[in-house]
């Protein structure tokens, strides 16, 4: 089966239809095309240090692929954007599923690269890896991509070790009014439909829906590769925003009948996710967060999975002394994982909860007017191999406003899965 990217020759026809549209940063997003070099390094970045940076201080390999960036590529899937990053690797298994990692990192499905969605953990406990074919989005609606190269446990946990892509949507406030989207082509045809309103005084809301269908690809003996896709999604996000605090909650839920040539591999799920952010009198900044996911797939012959993940996490981030920046905070996961024996794979137990528990604290140090240290540490301790340190070291000098030089030294690990311990053979 090819693996290089399919061109679509996809025809698009996307209209939008906005009322009091206010994005919430003051720069407005469309206009990223004509900004200089300058200009592009002062965008914000937050995946590295889990605060707000510009994206040239900030003391790792990152790159920002831009809504700009995706809606003048033409892409219609999630996949297609993440190709728009010059240090990810995106390979192409199928129809419906994809591969991006980093640094040569594409061994067992890319199980060294975390992949988040506004801060919500799409990585597998069952294979270590993301089922990249249960993951949409609207793509008007995604603000930005971070990709970093490098490791990244020390703030967002074990299998960040080859790098972390954080997908971050737009709030509700800056998708207000209609936007309805079709295309379709040789191999893909899809719809979407997305309506944003205030709420209150103070918040705002957006509705979605969409639909997405595929034709089979072929093998290189020219017969189907019968991976034909038929998907619905639909969603919602809601913010609040006060004088010193705000909060989110949002919302998906999807079904997909897909097709393989070892039999159909069909799913369906579903996540909720709720955010508070507050910045106290001290000036410090509080986020709570929690979300649930539920996924379920039916692999025809290979496996049968249902998977309930819940995740709670605390950051607090503040300046204690001149010079200090810390962030630190805890998080709990529980994944209870439920399979089903099938004539090709069998794990013992068939079910099984996986608590992972983590506590974490990062502090940069400003040494010299232009050059900083940054400290930190993670400790968490996961169902296989119990208590795993992950500390960080790095390095940073302004040699000019717009030219940083960094180096880094990282312990990270990728924790084992279901597929490495409770396989039977």
């Amino acid at each position: 089966m090819k693996t290089l990217p399919i061109a679509a020759h996809t025809a698009a026809l996307a209209f939008a239809i906005s009322s009091s549209l206010a994005l919430a940063e003051p720069t407005r997003v469309a206009d990223l095309a004509d900004y200089s070099l300058e200009q592009l390094a002062n965008l914000k970045v937050t995946t590295v240090s889990r605060r707000e940076e510009r994206l040239v201080d900030a003391p790792a390999s990152v790159f920002v692929i831009t809504s700009e960036d995706i809606r003048r590529s033409g892409a219609t899937s999630l996949g297609d954007a993440l190709r728009l990053a010059p240090n990810l690797m995106v390979i192409q298994g199928d129809q419906n599923q994809f591969v991006a990692s980093a640094r040569g990192g594409l061994a067992g499905l890319a199980n060294k690269m975390l992949v988040l969605i506004d801060g919500r953990i799409v990585y597998s406990p069952l294979f270590s890896g993301v089922f990249s074919d249960a993951q949409d989005l609207v793509l008007a609606d995604i603000l930005r991509i971070e990709v970093i190269s490098g490791p990244g446990s020390t703030l967002w946990g074990t299998n960040a070790v080859n790098g972390v892509i954080n997908i971050i949507t737009r709030p509700a406030s800056a998708t207000e009014g209609t936007l309805a989207v079709a295309y379709a082509g040789d191999k893909e045809r899809g719809a979407t439909v997305r309506f944003g309103a205030p709420l209150g005084e103070q918040g705002a809301y957006r509705l979605y829906a969409k639909y997405a269908q595929r034709d089979d690809l072929a093998l290189a003996s020219g017969a189907s590769a019968m991976d034909a896709s038929e998907r619905s999604q639909a969603g919602f996000r809601a913010d609040w925003k006060g004088a010193s605090a705000s909060s989110t909650l949002q919302g998906d839920v999807y079904t997909a009948n897909v097709g393989n040539i070892g039999g159909p591999r069909d799913l369906d799920g579903g996540n909720l996710l709720g955010r508070w952010r507050r910045t106290l009198d001290s000036g410090s900044k509080l986020m709570l967060q929690a979300y649930y996911d539920r996924t379920r797939r039916v692999h025809e012959g290979t496996f049968d999975e249902t998977l309930d993940t819940f995740d709670a996490e605390v950051l607090h981030t503040l300046r204690p002394l001149a010079g200090h920046e810390v962030s630190w905070g805890g998080e709990w996961r529980v994944a209870r994982d439920r399979t089903r024996d099938t004539p090709a794979l069998a794990f013992i137990p068939r079910d099984r909860t996986l608590d992972t528990v983590a506590l974490f604290a990062q502090d940069q140090l400003a040494i010299a007017p232009t050059a900083s240290v940054t400290l930190g540490v993670r400790a968490e301790h996961g169902p296989y191999t119990g208590l795993e340190w992950l500390p960080n070291l790095r390095l940073s000098w302004n040699a000019t406003p717009d030219h940083l030089f960094w180096a880094a030294l990282t312990r990270t690990v990728r924790a084992p899965s279901r597929l490495d311990r409770d396989l039977a053979v």
